[in-house]
């Protein structure tokens, strides 16, 4: 008799019974524990399931980027919407004070997450005193149901100007008129609650404003730390997917057949087990696997990343990763682009480590496996294995006569190298794609 029913978790209860489902929409999916996603499983073998979120956990995601579930991504904002100008910085009355009076200034109103119960009442206090001409009033999830919502109305018709509030606003509110956020304690926040409570403001036509603080006085954590610097350069419309990658990144994928929807892999690194994961669901799904191939790349070069290039060694090994993962010109382009924006021009041995990974790319498609120079008794570059076509050996005996040696048994290549050579990574690259093309 019912076609669509909407509703809350209280529809996953076991005394709930359907009669012919065959299609499930969970939204903010980032709101499900393991028992409610296992019991959407439960209902029924052939039901189509479609989550959506902003900020999908970990687990989810690395079940979506490794071929377990589709994945769709959203990424063309409504029109007119800006994006929120995000502001992370040491906690500072003065700072908080302006940020509410330059909001005042355009008739807007402004949302102040202050995290704890006990005391939300006393920073309200404090926002009075700060901002006399502000009508301050606060909300959270332990007030009165009736209380609770007449203060939500009331900011939505515009009768105060300052909710200071807990999470519970971070989805679900739409306020237009609401395009300043202020929230203390940034530090202790995941970094899923900081982009939704980021999502809270401008959501109009008007420029929205968001400052995470975190306290000037104490030591904030190393992932804190990471959440935060995110935040911050995430700040574009559309950039969910690339904060929730972060978060993988920072929180682990979990166990993707257990319980735990985030945490690192400890038996085997994550590498490792993201390969296994790929081979299983390749395996399952009767889709071929392209094989990577390990590239045995050896120049006599100096190419890397200087400490004083990159001076935090976490983010060091996380960049070379990156570089390392290149697999084509497109990627070259973006590690090159975040390098500079992230760190400043690149210094020539990261160009040549850069460059080292561009050769790499395209050993890989050329079927090449490996490239090393043979300094005695004549520097000498060896390459393996080349197939060479009739014509590509004619092409190679007229133009490398007495410096080119091709074995067609071993598949080996031998080419003799200049003695002046200003690049030798373009001049191998060149050398090669002159032989293979």
């Amino acid at each position: 008799k019912v076609d669509v029913v909407i509703g809350t978790h209280r529809l996953l209860q076991k005394d709930v019974v359907f009669g012919d489902l065959g299609l499930v929409v969970v939204d903010e999916e980032q709101r499900f524990g393991v028992a409610h996603k296992e019991r959407l499983k439960q209902l029924k073998n052939n039901v189509d399931v479609l989550t959506m979120t902003a900020t999908p956990i970990p687990r989810t995601l690395e079940m979506a980027v490794s071929g377990i579930r589709d994945l769709s991504v959203i990424e063309t904002p409504p029109e007119d919407r800006q994006p929120v100008v995000t502001t992370v910085t040491e906690f500072d009355d003065a700072q908080v004070a302006l940020a509410i009076r330059r909001e005042l200034l355009r008739e807007g109103q402004v949302f102040h997450v202050h995290n704890q119960v006990d005391t939300i009442h006393e920073v309200a206090a404090h926002i009075r005193e700060l901002v006399p001409d502000a009508r301050v009033r606060y909300a959270h999830g332990q007030m009165n149901e009736h209380e609770l919502e007449q203060v939500m109305i009331s900011f939505w018709e515009r009768e105060f100007d300052v909710l200071v509030c807990t999470t519970i606003v971070e989805s679900g509110l739409d306020v237009p008129n609401a395009n300043t956020l202020i929230v203390e304690r940034a530090d202790l926040l995941g970094l899923s609650q900081l982009h939704q409570l980021r999502g809270r403001v401008g959501r109009s036509t008007e420029r929205g404003y968001a400052y995470f603080f975190y306290p000037a006085d104490a030591r904030i954590t190393e992932n804190a730390y990471d959440r935060l610097q995110t935040i911050a350069q995430h700040a574009r419309l559309g950039s969910g997917l690339a904060i929730a990658l972060r978060d993988l990144e920072i929180r682990g994928a979990g166990n993707v057949v257990g319980a735990e929807q985030s945490g690192h892999v400890a038996a085997v690194g994550f590498d490792m087990y993201a390969q296994l994961l790929k081979e299983e669901v390749a395996d399952l799904t009767g889709e071929p696997l392209e094989e990577d191939r390990e590239i045995r790349l050896e120049l006599p070069v100096d190419a890397h990343l200087p400490a004083e290039y990159v001076a935090d060694e976490r983010q060091r090994l996380e960049m070379y990763k990156k570089i390392a993962a290149v697999r084509d010109a497109s990627g070259i382009r973006t590690v090159k682009s975040e390098l500079a924006d992230r760190f400043g021009k690149l210094p020539e041995a990261g160009e040549r480590l850069v460059s080292l990974a561009a050769l790499k790319a395209a050993l890989r498609r050329w079927g090449i496996e490996e490239v090393a120079v043979q300094p005695r008794p004549r520097s000498t570059l060896r390459v393996k294995p080349v197939e060479l076509s009739e014509s590509q050996q004619v092409r190679l005996e007229r133009t490398m006569r007495n410096t080119a040696e091709w074995n067609p048994t071993s598949k080996e290549l031998r080419i003799a190298i200049p003695s002046q050579v200003d690049d030798l990574i373009a001049w191998v690259a060149q050398t090669i794609r002159d032989v293979v093309s």
